[in-house]
């Protein structure tokens, strides 16, 4: 269990979000903070991102990674699929 609300993740989850598109618009790419429920940062990879076989790579070891050494260790990102944006709780 996370120690801080979604509510005061929102705004470092953000900034977060926002650095990372930085690097991810220069291989094509982009991502997009959907919501965060209990802890999971729940975002969605665009562009040259949908379908690139590094994408996993780019949430777990990129995104995902930094949020657990800036924010908590039990912070976790998932990618939600086109389509499913308004389908949140069955990617939980």
């Amino acid at each position: 269990m996370l120690p801080f609300t979604d509510e005061e993740l929102q705004p470092i989850v953000s900034s977060m979000i926002e650095k990372a598109r930085v690097w991810i618009k220069k291989d094509g790419g982009d991502v997009t903070l959907l919501d965060i429920k209990e802890g999971k940062v729940f975002v969605q990879l665009q562009g040259a991102c949908v379908g690139c076989g590094s994408s996993g790579t780019t949430l777990k070891y990129g995104i995902e990674k930094e949020m657990r050494t800036m924010i908590h260790p039990e912070i976790t990102v998932v990618n939600v699929p086109h389509g499913m944006e308004d389908k949140l709780e069955e990617l939980v």
